[in-house]
């Protein structure tokens, strides 16, 4: 798994591999624009050359894109649909430049509307913008539910993905508040199998490409997206471990999105993406200390 953490791009594309370096990230994620106004760009060629010259000279090994909050395929307002799909669009191009990983979306919000009909608007802006970019993959994140949020559920992903047209380079981004938040019970290793069974007999573990860590301040099946750090929420040490642990998820980048500590809520800390990686490893050892246990009992049998 490479961990790592969402780190700023300001002062130059190179600037977030250093900040991903200062915190001892496997990967990172960023926004390729800034995150309060429509109006993106493409990325020159010196941008380019530059950032793949400080990644290739790093121990980051993954780099994602994520897309703005301010977008929703799914509006009913046609303007809002015209400018996430042109913000969509350059993500999605922006990543295949710099070599990301993917590109993480919210899949937008039917509001007050009818969800079916959400899923169709945002399903033709997926169609169109993957068919306006190259190879870049797109990973639709799962959601708390709040608000009408698309993609609360993996039926709701399924459904997102299948009025898609089930294109190869669709994908599915996890993420352990949301999951905990929308009702899907994580906290024990148990709890997580199960989770990660449902979502490969209804998405298919091959549609997932990346996973994001943040503990919950609120509790399960809440609805409501409040990120807490690291072993500090409703999830706690044991749930991040059970997260971290899950052999689907081995090789997947795993980015924090954690607030940080203190007034100025910096985001993930070095210490805190050390912490995940303790967590991880203790995750495992009680996988292989339960597998031991499960042999000798078929032993004694």
């Amino acid at each position: 798994m490479l961990i790592g953490a969402h780190v700023s791009p300001a002062g130059g594309l190179p600037k977030a591999v250093e900040r991903g370096v200062e915190r001892g990230c496997e990967s990172i994620q960023i926004f390729n624009q800034s995150p309060r106004m429509w109006k993106g760009r493409a990325y020159t060629g010196e941008e380019v050359a530059a950032f793949r010259e400080a990644l290739a000279a790093s121990p980051v090994q993954a780099v994602v894109i994520h897309a703005i909050y301010l977008l929703n395929v799914a509006s009913e307002d046609r303007d809002i649909r015209r400018k996430s799909l042109q913000s969509l669009t350059v993500s999605l191009r922006s990543g295949k430049a710099i070599g990301a990983v993917g590109v993480v979306l919210h899949p937008g919000s039917a509001k007050t509307g009818h969800t079916g009909a959400a899923i169709r608007r945002a399903a033709g802006a997926i169609r169109e913008a993957l068919a306006e970019s190259e190879d870049c993959p797109l990973y639709l994140e799962d959601m708390a539910g709040a608000g009408g949020t698309l993609g609360r559920s993996f039926e709701e992903l399924a459904d997102l993905i299948e009025a898609s047209g089930g294109e190869r380079r669709l994908g599915v981004c996890l993420d352990s508040c949301h999951l905990l938040a929308s009702g899907y019970d994580i906290r024990t290793r148990a709890g997580m199998d199960a989770v990660v069974g449902d979502f490969e007999q209804r998405v298919g573990i091959g549609r997932l490409g990346c996973l994001h860590l943040n503990d919950s301040v609120t509790p399960l099946g809440s609805n409501r997206d409040r990120h807490a750090n690291i072993g500090e929420g409703e999830l706690g040490p044991g749930g991040c471990a059970a997260f971290l642990s899950a052999p689907q998820f081995d090789d997947l980048p795993c980015v924090l999105e954690t607030p940080g500590a203190g007034k100025a809520k910096g985001g993930p800390t070095r210490e805190e993406v050390g912490l995940a990686r303790k967590l991880r490893t203790r995750g495992l050892a009680a996988r292989r200390r339960a597998a031991r246990g499960a042999r000798g009992a078929r032993v004694r049998r």
